[in-house]
């Protein structure tokens, strides 16, 4: 690999549950369904996230589960972001690019999806639960100039600053 060259070094997908986890027969119904949607929308098995330690202001409690989560490196991460590029992003209603801001100085690119019906893999008649996740794009050089050309190459829809 050359030292200028600029990959994808892992996609990070992140689902919280939410309140979800504390509706009667959770770990029966509802995850098992959030678990194959994403399991379809990544090509991977996410890995479920559990809270570490009790908080009662929130009502959790230790070993309840908070999350799931995957990482995606190599081809799959590759094949997501061009997936994610040219058939979800499109599909999402009044998009108009994502803005700077989206990108950190690391050059990290996050974002959201409010809901997992936008994906082609997804039949809207056979999802039992509709739920949001958050996309975070880690790019090779960790660098944010760098980073937001190599997003243009990519065909990342930015929202440039306009020059007057």
């Amino acid at each position: 690999m050359q030292r200028n060259r600029i990959t994808i070094e892992k996609v990070v997908v992140n689902c919280g549950v939410g309140r979800r986890s504390q509706e009667p027969q959770f770990e029966e119904k509802i995850l098992p369904g959030v678990m194959q949607d994403l399991a379809a929308i990544t090509g991977q098995k996410p890995e479920i996230r559990t809270a570490k330690k009790s908080i009662a202001g929130f009502k959790l409690r230790m070993g309840q589960t908070v999350g799931l989560r995957m990482t995606l490196r190599g081809k799959r991460a590759s094949d997501f972001v061009q997936r994610l590029v040219h058939a979800v992003l499109p599909r999402v209603r009044d998009f108009r690019g994502l803005p700077l801001s989206n990108v950190d100085r690391g050059g990290n690119l996050t974002l959201g999806i409010r809901d997992h019906i936008v994906f082609p893999e997804i039949s809207p008649e056979h999802t039992k639960v509709n739920f949001g996740f958050e996309i975070t794009i880690v790019p090779t050089p960790r660098d944010r100039d760098r980073a937001l050309e190599f997003y243009k190459t990519l065909g990342i829809p930015l929202q440039w600053p306009k020059h007057r």
